[in-house]
């Protein structure tokens, strides 16, 4: 097919160098992609940037260089090296999955998409891109980068997320029995290098020719999505009590919910009509002193502002139980999700 041919001879000279990939066309290259670093990447590349992911899969590679290495780990360990990628339940779902597949699978993940997606955290585009990267299997791997570079080649202008499923034809149409992870990983390179979402590079696309969207003049306006829904903002107060040494008390948030699991600074219910001077959702008494400015921060469906509030207690202050002091030097290291990290750094003045 001149469209897949044309592009597999592009991504051959052109493909991005990551820390999770092999070079293109094993057959030639006599490199094989390793299965627990492509599963890994993706599971990281959820939500989140090239650039970011790229430090934390060293990071986890470095600390566990093996699958078993990570499913014998303990889950503190893995939300502690995965703090400030976000989306923390896809921290305990990559343990878990990396438990069941040492145990039931002898630590070799299935090749099959249907296989793949019954474990933990993988869905059916994280399915179809470890089943095509890591095993050569053919399937029709559809990110963010995907859906632009297919919706402008076909001139798809239904909205997403309802034209989905015609992508995905798209795709699979496209995707070669031959190469198939090379393809895969060659759409999202162009995506992400060339048919970006503005001012695409056309010019240099080996598409150019075979781009519907753009003989139609349309393409920049592809893909169409419907219309963002409002998010509602919630409020809440953060509670930041700190030793004399500069000791901060934290305690774990419940294993289930938005966040669970992680360590914070106490904070009180968050909801769109808390009060935020209501020292009576404190965790303890003292004398509070509320900082100059709020703490924003967006979570997928809704945005939150948190009033911060500090005080300042003596080296014998009891904490309430489940509570720890954590001391300036092992404070980085602890499980602290983005927007914790931002009270703790929120100061009185």
């Amino acid at each position: 097919m001149q469209a897949t041919t044309a592009l597999l001879h592009w991504y051959d000279r052109n493909f991005r160098t990551l820390p999770w990939r092999t070079p293109p066309n094993p057959e030639l290259s006599g490199a094989k992609p390793n299965p627990y670093h492509v599963w890994l990447s993706e599971i990281m590349l959820q939500q989140t940037t090239v650039a970011t992911v790229k430090t934390y899969f060293i990071k986890f590679t470095d600390l566990w260089p093996r699958l078993e290495n990570l499913a014998e780990a303990e889950e503190e360990e893995v939300l502690k090296a995965w703090a400030g990628l976000g989306y923390y339940s896809r921290a305990r779902n990559l343990h878990r999955c990396a438990k069941i597949v040492l145990r039931d699978y002898n630590g070799r993940f299935p090749e099959e998409e249907h296989k793949l997606q019954q474990l933990p955290g993988i869905g059916p585009y994280t399915a179809a891109a470890i089943s095509s990267i890591a095993f050569n299997q053919h399937a029709a791997v559809v990110d963010g980068n995907v859906e632009r570079v297919i919706s402008r080649l076909r001139a798809i202008t239904d909205r997403l997320p309802g034209a989905k499923p015609v992508i995905k034809s798209h795709m699979a149409a496209l995707t070669p029995h031959e190469r198939p992870g090379d393809f895969a990983q060659a759409v999202m390179d162009l995506g992400a290098t060339v048919c970006t979402p503005r001012s695409p590079a056309c010019t240099i696309c080996p598409w150019v020719d075979l781009c519907e969207g753009r003989k139609q003049g349309i393409h920049e306006s592809l893909p169409r999505k419907a219309p963002k829904r409002v998010k509602p903002t919630r409020k809440g107060m953060a509670f930041v009590i700190a030793r004399e040494d500069g000791a901060i008390a934290l305690r774990r948030r419940p294993d289930k919910g938005l966040l669970a699991g992680m360590s914070e600074p106490p904070t009180s219910q968050w909801s769109e009509d808390m009060k935020q001077d209501d020292l009576g959702q404190a965790p303890v008494k003292a004398d509070w002193s509320l900082a100059p400015s709020t703490v924003k921060h967006t979570f997928t469906h809704f945005h939150l502002e948190l009033a911060v509030w500090h005080t300042q207690v003596d080296a014998a202050f009891p904490l309430p139980e489940g509570y720890w002091w954590s001391v300036p030097e092992t404070l980085e290291g602890e499980a602290l999700p983005t927007v914790m990290r931002k009270v703790l750094k929120t100061p009185l003045a």
